[in-house]
């Protein structure tokens, strides 16, 4: 049965649906609608819900449950995530499983409320301390964002690390038409690892303050060969009218969304422009733009920052092709008309009588 729901409510009724049993969270917009969901819906079915004292405290909680096996979240923006980094940090350094939401907002410093993508580099590099990813998720519609909990969740749990959902203010305040019959649970992982008392066991302990710098050294080489192992096997994408394609806009999330009504314009010119959406922001679809700069020259980067993604596109094409970039830093959301202009021209400069021209 489809829902008429908002991002942020669908997002926590898929939560529920996913097994999450612990919510912990702190006001910030423009995520708050997802707190207040989580505050109705928790209790009546049989979770926990607490609006913490500070979004330090919540991403501790959450670390908290997660060491005694529960699936857990937080969610934040902005500032809260920067607060939260710290506790992401000892989530992957422990080798816990949580979900952490960010509806991204302008930034930097308090900057506004308004939607944006300017906290990739804080997501995919890993906005806390030392050698640790987390696993990036960027869904670009509210039904598709119904879908990456539970998958979130399932990665969190598998690689027992955290995982993040990179959305953005516009998509979780937005109105869409979504259907949870066909999300499925993941499935419940070995957890003989949590911290649930020693009865009739040996007692066990889960730490990051590792004193030896050998057996320090020896975690860290532990950590990194998950993450390669990660790398390897959880890259996700679309694609949108690339196989003739002779320009690739690259974009993801909301800007995917405003990249193909923009994309649908030129091809109604005979202008041959496809897509690659990354869903994964880390791991970072880069085998797949390699492949591509086999036949294509021209990559067009768009994204809703001063230039983020842009750099994992440069480091993926290795010299390879044209990268033209355009980015709208201050959150503002540019409609479909106004980057077809910029693409067109891009285009136009490019190539001639649909040739390429020689440089």
């Amino acid at each position: 049965m489809r829902r008429l729901m908002s991002g942020n409510a669908a997002l926590g009724e898929a939560a529920v649906l996913s097994g999450c049993t612990h919510y912990f969270g702190y006001p910030i917009t423009p995520q708050n609608e997802l707190t207040e969901y989580m505050a109705r819906r928790m209790p009546g079915a049989g979770g926990v819900f607490i609006q913490s004292e500070s979004e330090i405290a919540a991403i501790n909680m959450v670390l908290g449950a997660s060491v005694a096996g529960a699936r857990s979240m937080t969610s934040s923006s902005g500032p809260g995530m920067s607060l939260k980094q710290e506790g992401i940090s000892y989530l992957a350094a422990d080798e816990l499983p949580a979900v952490i939401v960010n509806m991204v907002r302008g930034g930097p410093g308090m900057g506004n409320i308004s939607a944006a993508q300017s906290d990739y580099f804080q997501a995919t590099r890993g906005g806390g301390h030392g050698d640790y990813r987390t696993v990036v998720l960027a869904p670009g519609s509210v039904q598709e964002l119904t879908e990456i909990v539970p998958l979130a969740f399932d990665l969190a749990d598998k690689y027992r690390n955290p995982v993040i959902i990179l959305g953005d203010g516009m998509l979780g305040q937005m109105m869409e038409p979504v259907d949870f019959d066909g999300l499925v649970r993941p499935p419940d992982y070995d957890k003989s690892w949590a911290l649930t008392g020693a009865k009739d066991r040996p007692a066990q302990a889960i730490y990051s303050l590792i004193f030896d710098t050998k057996l320090q050294e020896e975690h860290n080489w532990k950590l990194q060969r998950k993450f390669r192992l990660i790398e390897q096997n959880e890259v996700r994408y679309e694609t949108y009218l690339a196989d003739d394609a002779e320009m690739i806009v690259v974009a993801y999330g909301i800007g995917a969304r405003v990249a193909k009504g923009a994309i649908k314009r030129l091809r109604e010119e005979n202008l041959k422009v496809g897509m690659i959406r990354p869903i994964t922001l880390w791991p970072f679809p880069t085998k797949a733009l390699r492949e591509m700069a086999k036949t294509v020259s021209d990559f067009f980067v768009f994204e809703m920052s001063a230039g983020q993604m842009v750099e994992d596109v440069r480091l993926a094409l290795e010299g390879k092709g044209h990268i033209h970039f355009y980015g709208r830093p201050g959150g503002v959301i540019p409609m479909p008309v106004e980057l077809y202009r910029i693409i067109s021209r891009h285009y136009y400069q490019a190539h001639s009588g649909g040739k390429r021209k020689k440089r």
